[in-house]
């Protein structure tokens, strides 16, 4: 009673279409949850997210959740989540991812890293979006999860209005694993908001692989459909 009185003096939204939130409804309304769209990868190991990373990287498995457009509340829910320090929404869409994965080959991982940012980026925002991604998979796959074991030594310019090719020069080599040791042998789960060329991506795969016996799935909330021109 005391939480349905306090949701009434300050409703809590949904942050991806702007309603009020109702009882049993947690972070995003049941409406907004039915119509997000869902790719289905996970069933799939030919699939566009994995097609990405043909002649480049090997990695073991490769899927996005949902499908990323501008305008969508999908892309409402990654703003608040990037900009707006909604945190809580990352780890409830990781929690989500999780449940779409258990029972698939990413279940047969060891640890679960997040694309790290620079330093002073994550200085600036307060936050590295994808740790609480990373954080919500971590409990729906009870699989560990890490924030320092690969880390990001150089910062880049911004991959926004990059040609596919510019953005993969553009993140070669900027990332580094810290302790070679605690990979070693290891299957990771490698974590991101949106994939769109996967440049971000191979890079950190790239340098996970350099470690002796590591293998590498990629596990994103969202692919950007612009991936695909």
């Amino acid at each position: 009673m005391i939480g349905d009185f306090i949701n009434l003096l300050v409703p809590v939204l949904c942050p991806a279409c702007g309603t009020v939130l109702v009882k049993n409804e947690r972070i995003i309304c049941t409406g907004c949850l039915y119509e997000l769209p869902r790719t289905r990868y996970v069933s799939f190991l030919d699939n566009p997210v994995a097609r990405l990373f043909w002649g480049r990287v090997y990695v073991e498995n490769a899927t996005a959740y949902f499908q990323y457009q501008k305008g969508s509340r999908f892309q409402n829910l990654i703003h608040e989540l990037k900009y707006r320090d909604r945190q809580d929404i990352g780890r409830e869409m990781g929690r989500m991812l999780g449940t779409e994965l258990a029972g698939s080959p990413f279940d047969s991982a060891d640890i679960i890293l997040p694309v790290p940012l620079h330093k002073k980026k994550r200085r600036k925002r307060g936050y590295n979006q994808c740790d609480p991604i990373a954080s919500g998979l971590s409990e729906s796959l009870r699989i560990p999860w890490h924030k320092d074991h690969l880390i990001r030594p150089s910062i880049s310019l911004t991959q926004t209005n990059k040609s596919r090719i510019q953005r993969w020069s553009n993140v070669d080599g900027i990332f580094e694993v810290r302790d070679p040791q605690e990979l070693n042998g290891k299957h990771v789960i490698l974590v991101d908001d949106v994939v769109t060329t996967g440049a971000t991506l191979d890079a950190c795969a790239t340098a996970i692989l350099s470690v002796e016996g590591a293998s590498v799935s990629i596990a994103t909330l969202a692919v950007a459909l612009k991936a695909f021109v």
